[in-house]
């Protein structure tokens, strides 16, 4: 029988269970006696030697932490959140109720008492609105829904406090703070810890600084060179040159979701690679075998593997063969939820106030619109005041309504995930949206595969729009 059993963390230290692990490949000792005679200095010693003298970086992926980061604003988080081989969880707007007081202050807005005036003005507007808004929704959310017999205030709010925070959190600026667990290895760590450090904005250095100082007391070996990447903000500053200036284009009619790209030969790539598994045969074989059959016979090879599939079954590797190439619009609330999906390769443009914001239809039905628009107006002029001097800075200001931008690269592996989470009923609408409109357009793209996404039926992105929105 083999042998199973944990190196705790309780026990051992992150780096130690890296060289453990990683003399399993010349050892013939158990792992956990090798760990057992190893000490600080000498897992130090290895990884100076293995993984920072001859680059064997893999080693350092044994080595994982879990650290928590409080009171950082959501703006900050997105870099934070940016590695794809780790895990997070924060604070949610759903569920925690927030305030002004719960806002980053920029440090560089210390140096600069006029535009730190508008700055604390637009967050006391915004969150005057915020409160209304909390209590003028729930207050019609209960008129419409009251508490069944029997039930009490505390299971009634468990009901429906997700609805009217939905709605209400459009109002909150990129500056309002999150707290969040992370879970990491030690190679993904001393890269985000060279994004944070080389970061335009204060607030991210300084939360790479003191990640940077309470990570190395556990594996202070594999952080001990980490330093900024200086280039990083060279090259960004170029690009902004060439994009200011750039007078190309023109000739597109912008659609707020825009399929870029697709692999045409993607189905038949997904079906020769579930044959090539199996068979002994160079794989551009089963690909033009895969391309010379009928849609029904693609079908029913499509069926015996997909068909038998449970709703919770992981969907093969195969299907990341075919991809898509999206550029999309919506509204910073929806995208801070479509960032977690990191599998995707996401860019973002900058989170600015110019591309228009979306308004809830409750705000309009409970007479807040002219509050909730003069809200984010207000917002808007600010950032423009802080953009002309800090583009960067001026994006802490800027409400979860305001449209963004991001080119997201997926796969169908990923589409399978990605679109059966965020088109359930209890995602939030403003990435139902999204993702109905991501299922059309891969849909009509993939007639072979898509049907097996399996995705409810009775709603519509256009319907999400039409019962949620009044404006997008």
């Amino acid at each position: 029988m083999p042998r199973v059993y944990l190196l705790s963390p309780r026990r051992f230290s992150p780096e130690v269970i890296a060289v453990a692990f990683a003399k399993a490949s010349r050892s013939p000792d158990p792992l956990d006696i090798t760990a057992e005679a190893l000490t600080e200095t000498a897992s130090a010693r290895f990884h100076e030697k293995w993984v920072i003298g001859y680059g064997h970086a893999s080693v350092a992926e044994h080595a994982v932490l879990h650290i928590a980061v409080e009171g950082v604003s959501r703006l900050a988080t997105e870099v934070l959140e940016s590695g794809r081989l780790a895990s997070y969880t924060e604070k949610s707007t759903r569920y925690q109720r927030l305030s002004a007081d719960e806002c980053v202050i920029p440090p560089e807005l210390e140096t600069q008492p006029l535009l730190l005036a508008v700055y604390r003005h637009a967050l006391e507007h915004l969150f005057a609105v915020y409160e209304q808004c909390m209590e003028t929704v729930r207050t019609e959310i209960a008129r419409r829904d009251p508490p069944s017999e029997g039930e009490t205030s505390r299971q009634w709010e468990a009901r429906h406090r997700s609805q009217y925070a939905d709605v209400c959190r459009f109002l909150l600026p990129a500056a309002a703070q999150a707290n969040l667990g992370i879970t990491i290895n030690a190679r993904v760590l001393a890269h985000l810890l060279r994004k944070t450090l080389s970061h335009p904005l204060a607030e991210v250095r300084a939360i790479g600084e003191s990640i940077h100082r309470v990570a190395a007391s556990e594996v202070p070996t594999l952080l001990r060179y980490v330093t900024p990447v200086d280039g990083w903000q060279r090259g960004a500053a170029a690009l902004r040159q060439r994009t200011a200036a750039f007078r190309g284009g023109g000739t597109y009619a912008e659609d707020w979701c825009h399929l870029i790209s697709w692999d045409a030969r993607g189905e038949a790539r997904v079906l020769a690679t579930w044959l090539y598994q199996y068979g002994d045969r160079p794989y551009v074989d089963y690909l033009n075998y895969a391309r010379g059959l009928s849609a029904a016979e693609k079908r029913a090879l499509a069926e015996e593997v997909l068909g038998v599939l449970a709703e919770r079954d992981v969907p093969p590797r195969a299907l990341e063969l075919a991809t898509y190439t999206f550029d999309l619009t919506m509204d910073q609330g929806a995208y801070y939820e479509f960032k977690r999906h990191r599998m995707m390769s996401q860019i973002p443009q900058p989170l600015t106030a110019r591309l228009g914001y979306a308004v809830p239809r409750m705000v309009t039905e409970v007479g807040l619109e002219a509050d909730y628009r003069r809200a984010l107006e207000m917002a808007r002029q600010a950032y423009e005041q802080l953009a002309a001097w800090n583009a960067d800075v001026a994006a802490y200001i800027v409400p979860n309504a305001f449209n963004r931008r991001v080119v997201a690269v997926l796969n169908l592996r990923e589409a399978f995930h990605f679109l059966r989470l965020r088109t359930a009923p209890q995602a939030h609408f403003s990435i139902r949206r999204v993702a109905w409109r991501m299922a059309e357009e891969i849909v009509a793209v993939t007639p072979t595969l898509a049907p097996f996404l399996r995705l409810r039926e009775g709603e519509t992105w256009q319907e999400v729009e039409r019962r949620f929105f009044t404006l997008v």
